[in-house]
């Protein structure tokens, strides 16, 4: 009897042991479950920002290239749009560089101009002057205790804030500015600044949309500017005088919005907008205004 109750036992043991080892090899195989998980999502991630360190090394080697494009020339003899494709090692980059002279600058626009454009992108004359007066004075500056009538108008609509009285420090700020419908601003902030410091606008490099803005610019006078500025053989000097010399340059500013693509070594597309500011005759050639970087990390054709 008691031979066989040690058999027994002896197979009670077996049968724990054997149970127990189960457990250890499932807990084993889930511990490599979750390293495996781990590995690939990491590498998912390093490869995403990868990505993400190439595109910004090959936008930064844009900004240089163009910089350089820009300052190897006397202001004189330097272009104020242009665009050039280059490769950088195993990246490919194409920019597109225009000075913010192209733009209408809410700090400097006079009253005219900034209600051409509006009118220009479809808002009534009436109520483009009454949003022109807003944003004039938004910018104007007010003596110390002075009561000015835009405060007490921001006070009436509660918004809890009042006019900056100083320049817009960027083109998103005109959200701020009470009166002006969304709509609108949403249509006009592609084709405004505030880094030209320019009255005037370069009728050479502006969309149609600012030649339209230009005080007294008929649509026949649009059509002919729009014309004679893709025609090589036309004088460019002759389109300042169809436009308005008041209102129109040939001249640039010294800040340029690049746009500017790139392509990585894996072929991930994104893009960038930046702003510069040239520098002549200082330390460094340039400064960077404004920088907004888009993306999306989607494999598209090659540049």
């Amino acid at each position: 009897m008691t031979g066989a109750r040690t058999i027994a036992g002896g197979k009670d043991a077996r049968g724990f042991i054997v149970i127990a080892v189960l457990w250890m090899l499932a807990a084993l195989a889930a511990l490599v479950l979750i390293y495996l998980t781990y590995v690939t999502n990491t590498a998912v991630t390093v490869a995403g920002n990868t990505d993400r360190v190439q595109a910004d090394a090959l936008v930064n080697a844009a900004i240089e290239l163009a910089a350089y494009r820009l300052t190897g020339q006397g202001e004189a003899a330097r272009p104020t749009s242009g665009t050039f494709n280059a490769r950088i090692g195993m990246g490919r980059v194409a920019v597109t560089f225009r000075s913010e002279a192209a733009r209408v600058d809410l700090n400097a626009a006079p009253k005219a101009l900034l209600s051409g454009l509006m009118i220009a992108l479809g808002v009534g004359a009436n109520e483009a002057a009454g949003f022109a007066d807003r944003i004039l004075a938004w910018r104007a500056a007010t003596e110390a205790g002075q009561d000015d009538p835009e405060d007490s108008y921001y006070r009436t609509m509660g918004t809890g804030y009042l006019p900056r009285h100083a320049p817009f420090p960027h083109v998103e700020e005109l959200w701020l500015v009470r009166g002006i419908p969304p709509a609108v601003v949403e249509r006009m902030l592609p084709f405004v600044t505030v880094f030209s410091n320019m009255r005037t606008v370069n009728v050479m490099d502006a969309a149609p949309q600012v030649v339209a803005a230009m005080p007294g610019m008929t649509p026949a006078m649009l059509q002919q500017v729009l014309k004679e500025r893709a025609d090589p053989r036309i004088s460019p000097q002759s389109l300042v005088g169809l436009a308005g010399s008041a209102n129109a340059t040939l001249e640039g500013a010294k800040a340029y919005r690049l746009t500017v693509a790139v392509e990585s070594p894996t072929r991930r597309q994104s893009s960038a907008e930046i702003v510069i500011l040239l520098l002549d005759g200082a330390d460094e050639p340039y400064r960077v205004l404004s920088w907004q970087n888009a993306f999306d990390g989607s494999v598209g054709k090659p540049l």
